[in-house]
């Protein structure tokens, strides 16, 4: 205790540090904010009513990144997804056409023009979710707009565009001015919002006498708490392969001749697996629900329970492969090959170039495969803890995305934190080690 009241005197003492803290606080606070003011026109007690039921599949996954400001149509309900999804597709451009891919190797001035890039795609997708978003969460709920004339929805979809991009200057703000990715803080602010209400509910039930008790809420704490050690082992995870440089005498002094590592992540693909799982999970229901046939109406009923048996092994099935796909795009073992070789750097015992590259191809695969199964492992591990009696709002918070970003996150910002306290020479926040930050597990990156 005494030495985190240290830490906490030592982070308010550089002048530097606590601007950026407080300033992350006050932009975070914006936000919040900005998710609770209801769209002009709308009935925000008939819309909670009505919207009861209704998050589920993709639908709860959005409200969960948008943190509840989906369900409550807010303006800024669309959130920051309509970002993320247009920074995904200018990822895999950068794996399809040589443009993007130029552009990704031009240093700042590449990711200057792909940041402007990702802006325009995302005023477009939001353009094109708006009013998508309003027909179907919004006006065909009986009494929720009493008058959803052409001019109310333009006006609606005008605030929801500017609300997205509002919000994405928020999180371009606090990456500049405060404290960790600032889209990520964003997204992990809105899922952590529901963790209090999600806890005292389960309190409140426990306490109330069911399923166990007081001591079934201290069972289920112990087991939060070994789930986010396995969560933090999975982000921190990594295979070092060692490079030595060579050595180079220039007059009296010698470069090089150091030995480095390439950390190669057990993760690499982030949460992307996951989202990528679960978006296509939500296309065959849907096409089924559309066709609304007897045939189909066993498929509906296995698949749309998100906590029964096979859809639990198909979602952890499709992660697996989804995590290789995605490695795939975003680990390149030639360029890594190439640029070591430029550098004079070699892996010891291996031959520079292609050979250095199909020894870092097959470390990669032999360490995505665990990787891979314990994604999917977290993945699901909500739907074990509903079979043991805990509420499906509580349950979220076992596995899954939102704990994957949450302590990704938490990691990230810790260490931003702790290089600014040992760049100024006071102790780091973890005495017997340096934070190690999760680098590809950011939302735009992962």
């Amino acid at each position: 205790m005494k030495n985190l009241i240290n830490t906490l005197r030592n982070i308010w003492k550089i002048e530097d540090l606590r601007v950026r803290i407080l300033n992350t606080l006050g932009f975070i606070l914006i936000y919040r904010l900005g998710s609770y003011i209801v769209l002009p026109g709308v009935n925000s007690e008939v819309l909670a009513d009505a919207s009861q039921n209704s998050n589920e599949g993709i639908i709860g996954l959005i409200n969960l990144f948008a943190g509840g400001a989906f369900s409550r149509a807010s303006i800024f309900g669309l959130g920051i997804m309509p970002y993320i999804s247009a920074s995904i597709v200018i990822q895999l451009l950068g794996m399809a056409l040589p443009y993007f891919r130029k552009l990704q190797m031009e240093g700042e001035s590449g990711r200057t023009k792909i940041n402007q890039i990702t802006r325009f795609l995302t005023v477009i997708i939001t353009l094109l979710q708006a009013p998508g978003y309003i027909a179907t969460q919004i006006t065909n709920k009986a009494g929720v707009v009493s008058d959803p004339s052409f001019f109310w929805m333009a006006q609606s979809v005008l605030i929801l565009v500017t609300g997205t991009m509002f919000v994405m200057w928020l999180g371009e703000k606090i990456t500049d001015k405060g404290i960790g990715n600032g889209i990520s803080l964003i997204i992990m602010i809105g899922i952590i919002a529901r963790l209090p209400f999600a806890f005292v509910s389960e309190f409140g039930s426990r306490l109330s006498g069911e399923g166990g008790g007081l001591i079934m809420l201290l069972i289920e704490l112990v087991l939060l708490l070994l789930v986010i050690i396995g969560t933090i082992m999975l982000v921190q995870g990594t295979r070092k392969i060692p490079v030595q440089f060579a050595k180079k005498i220039v007059g009296t002094k010698q470069y090089g001749g150091v030995r480095q590592y390439i950390p190669l992540k057990v993760n690499a693909a982030g949460v992307m697996p996951i989202i990528f799982a679960q978006a296509i999970m939500f296309i065959p229901l849907t096409v089924a629900q559309a066709v609304n046939s007897e045939s189909m109406s066993g498929f509906v009923g296995v698949f749309s329970n998100h906590y029964g048996l096979w859809y639990n092994i198909v979602f952890g099935l499709m992660i697996i492969v989804f995590t290789y796909f995605y490695t795939a795009i975003t680990v390149n073992p030639n360029q890594m090959a190439e640029d070591m070789k430029r550098n004079g750097g070699f892996v010891p015992g291996v031959k520079p170039g292609k050979k250095t590259a199909e020894f870092i191809d097959s470390v990669m695969s032999r360490i995505t495969l665990p990787g891979s199964i314990f994604l999917a492992l977290v993945a699901i591990l909500p739907a074990f803890a509903v079979k043991l009696n805990i509420s499906q709002e509580f349950a979220q918070f076992y596995g899954g995305t939102s704990l994957l970003i949450l302590v990704g996150v938490v990691l990230d910002t810790l260490q931003q934190i702790e290089s600014h306290l040992l760049m100024r020479h006071y102790d780091g926040l973890m005495k017997s080690g340096r934070i190690k930050g999760r680098s590809s597990m950011s939302m735009t990156n992962a």
